[in-house]
């Protein structure tokens, strides 16, 4: 049974690009460097493909990203962009690029301090989402992190389902910006909170979710009022 607004989860379970992290911040630097190093080696010998294409492919697994992107491409070509954009992202992230969306420190701090289970569900590569958590100083709020990459899952679905098997959790809100968060939300019968601020989905895509925010901290908004501190 869905939980009703103003009704407190016993966890939330958080996508990572596009919800936390304004991702192109990171990405797009290191999206032109790894083309320029795949032109360097002789694996692409075209321009960089345009970066709405790789912005509009976020959420999806990694193998449909780059099928989307270059999809001309070798299959040699593709493996070792994901590689190479892999690194120049760490690379970037510890040189202290990469901003976090307005308000997402101070409200995962605020829902942590409220008894609030906090994860995160990402499709992306385990190292990526491990980095950039780290980077960033939210590793303390979360009690795990959760990536395609790591559990080698097909779908958000099956790996939303397999952190509310290993967690033990009944009650979670899907927070994330995405058709497929909407969707690993409803078929893992959880309330889906949408986040309509990156502007990276599609029109429509976030069609069926309960909640629709615009800034992330008003996650608060719909929750039951902080009990007063003694």
């Amino acid at each position: 049974m869905l939980e009703s607004q103003k009704t407190q989860p016993e966890a939330m379970l958080f996508d990572l690009d596009g919800t936390l992290f304004r991702t192109e911040t990171l990405l797009l630097p290191a999206y032109r460097a790894a083309f320029d190093e795949l032109r360097r080696r002789g694996l692409y010998a075209k321009e960089t493909p345009p970066e709405e294409r790789i912005l509009s492919s976020l959420g999806m697994l990694l193998d449909e990203i780059w099928r989307r992107v270059m999809p001309e491409a070798s299959d040699e070509a593709r493996a070792e962009a994901d590689k190479l954009l892999l690194h120049y992202q760490i690379k970037g992230l510890g040189q202290g690029k990469g901003e976090l969306y307005e308000g997402v420190a101070e409200t995962l701090k605020e829902l942590r301090a409220r008894g609030i289970r906090l994860f995160v569900a990402s499709n992306g590569l385990e190292g990526y989402v491990k980095h950039v958590i780290e980077a960033k100083g939210l590793g303390p709020l979360f009690e795990d992190l959760y990536s395609a990459g790591r559990f080698q899952t097909r779908s958000k679905v099956d790996l939303v389902k397999l952190l509310l098997d290993n967690s033990g959790i009944r009650s979670a809100w899907m927070v994330g910006d995405r058709s497929s968060d909407v969707e690993a939300g409803l078929r893992n019968g959880l309330t889906v909170v949408a986040c309509d601020y990156a502007g990276f989905r599609d029109s429509g895509e976030l069609d069926g979710a309960h909640l629709r925010i615009t800034r992330f901290a008003e996650l608060l908004e719909h929750l039951p009022a902080a009990a007063p501190q003694k």
